[in-house]
């Protein structure tokens, strides 16, 4: 796995990047096919912010803490990470293989990331945007990249339709799914 640590309003200190390398290695005994991780510690005000993103073979997951203590930050993630990756296992070992047949690479690669601050009418910003690759999956798979991320929805191309679709968690716990009509 290539770790990459970055720092966000701080420098990384040697023993808080030993102290990652070290945490992050513990995950390669439940998941060996992670390629990519990309760990970025920031402060603001008084809350120490721990955020890993790892890029497998057919998924994103991601965690991200914050508490008053950078090593406690660095502990939960992990422990979160943890738990997602044998989550992820657990689903992607449980499919039968004409259900693995389907599935197809889910890698989000995000070739821009960008703040903009503009301002639109009614007071409302826009003040993230992000490019991203869409790959075609199942709706099924969509789902539980959506769930990896930790987001309430997700954007992907429906590869039995070949339209792009959202899926997306209601208030009542259940997934929605949204498609165009033509």
């Amino acid at each position: 796995m290539k770790l990459t640590i970055k720092g966000k309003h701080l420098d990384v200190t040697s023993s808080i990047e030993s102290y990652i390398q070290k945490k992050m290695e513990k995950l390669d005994k439940y998941f060996d096919q992670i390629k990519d991780a990309t760990a970025t510690v920031s402060i603001e005000k008084n809350r120490h912010i721990f955020e890993v993103t790892l890029q497998a073979k057919r998924a994103i997951i991601r965690a991200e803490e914050e508490s008053d203590d950078m090593y406690a930050s660095i502990d939960r993630v992990i422990e979160k990470l943890e738990r997602q990756i044998i989550k992820y296992k657990e689903k992607l070992y449980t499919k039968s293989t004409s259900d693995h047949d389907l599935l197809k690479d889910a890698i989000i690669s995000e070739s821009k990331e960008s703040d903009i601050d503009l301002k639109l009418d009614h007071d409302v910003k826009i003040v993230k945007t992000k490019k991203f690759v869409i790959k075609p999956m199942s709706p099924e798979e969509a789902s539980l990249q959506m769930e990896l991320l930790g987001h309430s929805f997700y954007v992907f191309n429906n590869e039995v339709t070949n339209q792009i679709n959202v899926i997306y968690r209601r208030k009542d716990g259940n997934l929605g799914l949204i498609e165009p009509e033509v």
